[in-house]
């Protein structure tokens, strides 16, 4: 299947954006380009960094001529215009600015990663979902929602429960895969659900700008949480649907549902956020490559005689699939720019696994992923139906010559207690 060009504009901003910048360039901006400018036609201020707004409530005209239900228009700032921050707020406006130029399609952020799921699904309704493993917290909405409403959950891996889809339906499909990092062909799963009439969803939580885009594969809706990589530095919650161009009569009812379920991000998110979309190339880049090397050494590594060995089983990444050694495979197709900052090693007893972690000091032992520190989690602590043998390692933008040295020195620490 050949990639699929998003309809947007040649600069992939939104519409409204300045015509000054715009007309300026005749190509395509640079995601890094777009990151720092695509919300330039938002300015009202000679201020350079975007000020913190904290106000909830916003002033109606004087003119009463001038007032209309739900309509708060400020000739003056005909971009920045709002009514109460549970609709739309400065901060949180500029940070969807910016995600619809960085996804290439009209972005709305909420208050985290399962609030966006959760909306997905309310606005979709259907009766199934077909989905794989990945982050149980998704799994943990359905469950909700089938107290609720008699949802089905079906297991995206099994010929049976997929027979059971009908029109209507969601597949979501999580790329790539938490814990592991491995990735799932996003071809193949538009394929399925065109002939079942289901919508495609994408969790790309784990493969953010410049390392993938799922419209290009078909996806209907693309979920990010922006807790990780679009915060990128551990201090924020956030989620983001972004939905295919053609389907643009969707963002509307998005807004509505959101409105009413309340889960707006809060302005110190959104004014964060917009802070980190700023450097989201350059840190996405730098973790990719560094995993991309701890990876490839750490596997080369268990199979010889050392400290790696007698302590790893196995290394879990997308750049470790057999596809990835194969020019035009699907994957090298779906992710020319990288694999992806997050792996997971699995060690050969469940009690070095626990012990790991406390023996490194460039690795925080923390649950989440994303920032620019490097974490490392006993994924039993936060995910306890997962292997207790399971360690899931996020890559943050230290010198990975340095990680490397810090594992080393941890699996030494390791023998030395034996």
């Amino acid at each position: 299947m050949k990639p699929q060009t998003p309809q947007s504009s040649k600069m992939a901003i939104p519409e409204q954006s300045s015509k000054e910048l715009a007309e300026a360039f005749t190509k395509t901006l640079s995601l890094a380009s777009r990151s720092v400018h695509a919300d330039d036609y938002i300015n009202n201020h000679q201020a350079v960094a975007p000020p913190l707004h904290v106000s909830t409530t916003f002033r109606y005209s004087r003119d009463p001529e001038k007032l209309q239900p739900w309509n708060n228009h400020n000739p003056n700032t005909p971009h920045d215009s709002h009514i109460y921050s549970r609709d739309s707020a400065p901060n949180t406006t500029r940070f969807e600015a910016l995600l619809t130029s960085i996804l290439n399609a009209p972005a709305i952020s909420y208050s985290s990663g399962l609030a966006a799921f959760h909306a997905l699904v309310v606005f979709l309704n259907p009766k199934r979902v077909a989905i794989g493993g990945g982050y149980h917290g998704c799994h943990g909405v359905l469950h909700i929602l089938h107290k609720l409403n008699n949802l089905q959950q079906l297991d995206l891996t099994s010929p049976s429960d997929l027979a059971l889809l009908q029109k209507g339906d969601i597949v979501h499909v999580e790329t790539p895969l938490n814990p592991t990092g491995e990735a799932r062909d996003l071809a193949y799963y538009r394929q399925l659900a065109t002939e079942k009439g289901c919508y495609l969803t994408v969790d790309a939580t784990f493969a953010p700008p410049p390392l993938l885009d799922p419209f290009k594969w078909g996806a209907d809706i693309v979920m990010h949480s922006g807790t990780k990589y679009f915060g990128g530095h551990s201090d924020m919650l956030a989620g983001v649907l972004a939905v295919r161009p053609d389907r643009g009569d969707w963002v509307q009812g998005l807004k509505e549902e959101r409105l009413h379920l309340g889960s707006v991000m809060g302005s110190l998110e959104g004014w964060l956020g917009v802070r980190s979309l700023r450097t989201l190339e350059l840190r996405v880049r730098r973790q990719s490559e560094n995993t991309q090397r701890l990876v490839e050494w750490l596997d080369g590594e268990k199979a010889k005689r050392g400290v790696v060995g007698e302590v790893v089983d196995k290394v879990v990444h997308a750049s470790l699939q057999e596809e990835a050694k194969v020019e035009g495979s699907w994957l090298k197709e779906q992710m020319p720019e990288g694999y992806g900052p997050v792996f997971a090693i699995w060690m050969k007893e469940e009690v070095v696994a626990k012990k790991l972690p406390s023996k490194l000091h460039l690795f925080h032992h923390a649950t989440s992923l994303g920032g620019v520190e490097s974490l490392i989690e006993w994924r039993a602590m936060s995910d306890q139906k997962c292997d207790k043998r399971l360690l899931r390692v996020s890559i943050g933008v230290e010198g990975w010559e340095d990680l490397r040295d810090d594992l080393i020195q941890g699996f030494e620490a390791l023998k030395a207690e034996k």
